[in-house]
This record gives C-alpha cells, sequence and structure tokens, in this order.
C-alpha cells in the first residue's frame, strides 16, 4: 500500500492508506507511534480481519515479554499486525520493520480447538524469538533457526518450539528451478524461487560454527531448471 502523496499538501495525509474492500475505497488510519489503541478496538475473532489489521493487545503482550527480557529498545519498536494474505506461514518476522505478522487462520484453529489464544499466542514468541535473536547480536547474521532463535524460545517459554509448524494450512506444491549446492559438504537445496539474500548451509555452520552464518558455507547456484 503506498501513501497518498498525490494530494495538493501531502504532508498531512502521508500516514493514511487506503483500503480496497469489496470494490469500495475504505480509509484506514495507520498509527506509526507507540500510542494506546482507541477505546473501542475489539478483538480480532469480533471484526473482519483486513489485508493489514494492527493488533494493539498482542503488541501490548509482545512488549511485555521483551521488557522482561531487557529488551527495552525493541519493545518500543515492536509491531503486531494480522495479514489475511498469508497463505501457508503461520506467522512472519521483519526485524528491518521490527514487523510481526500473523496468519488469521490461526483464530479459526483456536476456535475449532477450543484452546483460546494457545496458537495465536505460540506463534506470536516463535516469531517474536527471531527479532529477540537478532536483537541480541546487532548486525551479525545468525541463522534463522540456530542457537541464538533456540536461546530465545527459551528465554520465552518455548523452548520445544520446532522451526517448522504441523497445522493444518491449505498447500501448494510447486517444481524447484533452481539447485543449490553447500561448499562444504556438497548437500543440494532445490528450490522454487531464487535465493535473493545471502544463506549457508545450516548443517555445516552448526558443525562448525556454533550455529551461526559462516560465509564458507554459503549455497552456490549450480543449476536453473
Amino acid at each position: 500500500m503506498r501513501s497518498l502523496r498525490s494530494a495538493p499538501d501531502w504532508r498531512l495525509f502521508k500516514q493514511l492508506e487506503l483500503l480496497f474492500v469489496g470494490g469500495t475505497r475504505s480509509p484506514l488510519r495507520v498509527d506509526k507511534t507507540n500510542a494506546a489503541p482507541p477505546p473501542n478496538l475489539t478483538s480480532p475473532s469480533e471484526r473482519p480481519i483486513h489485508p493489514r489489521t494492527r493488533d494493539y493487545a498482542l503488541e501490548t503482550q509482545a512488549r511485555e515479554l521483551l521488557r522482561a527480557l531487557g529488551a527495552g529498545k525493541l519493545a518500543r519498536e515492536v509491531r503486531v499486525e494480522w495479514n489475511s494474505r498469508m497463505r501457508s506461514a503461520a506467522g512472519r518476522a521483519d526485524y528491518r520493520e521490527k514487523l510481526i505478522s500473523l496468519n488469521p487462520a490461526l483464530l479459526n484453529l483456536d476456535s475449532v480447538n477450543g484452546h483460546s489464544g494457545s496458537e495465536v499466542g505460540r506463534t506470536l514468541r516463535h516469531e517474536l524469538a527471531h527479532l529477540l535473536a537478532q536483537w541480541r547480536v546487532g548486525r551479525r547474521r545468525i541463522a534463522p533457526h540456530g542457537m541464538k532463535w533456540r536461546q530465545a524460545c527459551r528465554d520465552l517459554g518455548i523452548g520445544d518450539e520446532a522451526r517448522c509448524h504441523s497445522l493444518p494450512f491449505a498447500t501448494k506444491s510447486f517444481s524447484p528451478r533452481f539447485v543449490y549446492v553447500c561448499p562444504n559438504c556438497k548437500e543440494k537445496f532445490p528450490r522454487v524461487r531464487k535465493i535473493r539474500r545471502a544463506i549457508a548451509c545450516l548443517a555445516c555452520c552448526r558443525k562448525h560454527n556454533g550455529g551461526d552464518f559462516d560465509p564458507r558455507f554459503r549455497l552456490r547456484l549450480t543449476t536453473k531448471l
């Protein structure tokens, strides 16, 4: 979504974005501050989930968890939203934006299973662990589900967390078009999409560098199918 910078005085509207719902335009004001939520704000299960809906209650929960672990600066910046465009992923963490995105299907799972908030809360902590692990090491690159992330999971009370969820989300299968190989162990990694950032072989990083990213084991493109 883009800001309305074509208006006569765009500075007055730079935080106003438009959502196109059901063929009509509905304005949504995106709060980029840490102000308290509006008093009439309901939970996501009680209102429609727009393409991107900020959740202040979960945001407050995330901030309390971070403050308890001494990550006050990160707590002030973190945001949590529901993203209805997510399909197979339960959640996603973007460290640059300090943003956690959650799949609204989690709400349906909790409703069906009768465990109110259990899947939502666990997914929130899973993604929060990614932000916390990266914040602790600063600019240094780390493995997405390496030792630093594992430690963050333990600190957040989900020490037995798996790197991937096993939730019954709808998935699509695509044939791999790219094959990457580790220069050390020669393990092959088929991928549907081309890798756009530096990714190393996790097994070699764990064996030779304590689970942290090591450029010696960066995956190399060998075949384009």
